[in-house]
Formats: structure tokens, C-alpha cells, sequence
């Protein structure tokens, strides 16, 4: 059978592996499984994304589609005053994230790992910025639900923070649509790190 990422499966005992690397200044090392996204190593345009992101000084940011938590994990060792949400619909990816925060050296109060579809398991909450790297395969569908709901979850001057490589120019224009403020922050072996500003 073919593992899924996005539909829900029988918990598996899997053979982990770890992954570590430097990031902006920052020793990290990640348990991963097979069927996790970029479970080999950390992928080219997570670490475009961290290495040009713009971090808050303060306050509650968002890794939207976390995987094995690479993003909020470096983001919240590179600031430690921000606390950090990060959500995955996949319970695997979950549970990995969470055992990461542990060898990390990260606390469960102030790194949420939240199991969920996109911003539903944080309605009710707002950011400072919302980060993510979704992958080719969750399709232009999800890339524009990220977009088009990202306002109701921003603060004001909030921003979201994206890295693609597939339908660059249809979702920059997109984002320029929803938003005031639309830049492109770096570009690197066909990926664009973009962002907006609320």
C-alpha cells in the first residue's frame, strides 16, 4: 500500500533516522520517519524559507503544515520570546514534531504542536506571522486556502511567509490580490520565498 500524507492512517511503528543541520546560526537535529515530507534531509526551500525569513521580536507565530517541525522549531531556538503554533493534518508528523521539540530542547507550553487541516486547529488565534512550505503535492488548492484565510489569522502588519516552486507567478499575483504589501524575499534553485504584509 502506498503511504499518504494526507489521509489518515493506522499509527505504524517506523525505523526513525536523524537529520541534523546549521540554520541561521542554529545547531538542529530532527528525528524523521519514511512518508513525512523531505524526511531525507531538511529540503532546499525550508531552508531558503528560514534562512531569509523575517522573525517577529515578540509574540505568537505560526509553522502552518509542519511536518517533522523544522520551521517552528529553528524560529522559536532563533527568538526565544516568540511562542510558537505549529499544525499538520498528518497525526504522524504530529507526534514526530512533538518528540522533536523534546531533542531540541523546546517546551511543550511554548511550542504547540496541534494536529489539524491548515488554521483550523488555531480559529480563534492571531500571529505575528504565519510561516510555511507546502509541499508540490497538497496542489494549488491548499496553497490558496493558506492565502485567501491567512488575513483572519494575521495581526495587523502581520505577515505571511511562503516558499513554492510550482505555480510561482499565479500565487504571487494571488497574494498581491489579498494583500497591501507583496514582496519577493529570495530566489534559489527555482524556489521563491514570498512575502505579504497585512
Amino acid at each position: 500500500m502506498v503511504y499518504h500524507y494526507y489521509t489518515r492512517q493506522k499509527r505504524r511503528v517506523s525505523p526513525y533516522m536523524l537529520v541534523s543541520d546549521f540554520i541561521r546560526g542554529i545547531t538542529v537535529e530532527f528525528e524523521v520517519v519514511p512518508g513525512l515530507f523531505s524526511y531525507r534531509k531538511i529540503d532546499d526551500g525550508t531552508r531558503l524559507l528560514l534562512e531569509c525569513a523575517q522573525i517577529p521580536d515578540g509574540g505568537t507565530v505560526l509553522d502552518l503544515g509542519c511536518g517533522y517541525g523544522v520551521i517552528g522549531i529553528v524560529i522559536a531556538k532563533v527568538n526565544p520570546k516568540l511562542k510558537v503554533y505549529m499544525t499538520d493534518i498528518n497525526e504522524e508528523a504530529v507526534r514526530v514534531a512533538n518528540r522533536n521539540l523534546k531533542r531540541n530542547n523546546l517546551s511543550e507550553e511554548r511550542v504547540v504542536v496541534l494536529h489539524g487541516d491548515l488554521y483550523e486547529p488555531v480559529k480563534n488565534l492571531k500571529f505575528k506571522a504565519i510561516y510555511s512550505n507546502p509541499p508540490l503535492s497538497a496542489g494549488y488548492e491548499t496553497i490558496e486556502k493558506i492565502v485567501l484565510e491567512a488575513p483572519d489569522h494575521l495581526e495587523e502588519e502581520g505577515t505571511l511567509q511562503i516558499v513554492v516552486r510550482k505555480g510561482i507567478e499565479k500565487i504571487y499575483g494571488l497574494m498581491s490580490d489579498v494583500f497591501a504589501h507583496t514582496e519577493i524575499l529570495a530566489t534559489h534553485k527555482g524556489y521563491r520565498v514570498m512575502l505579504a504584509r497585512k
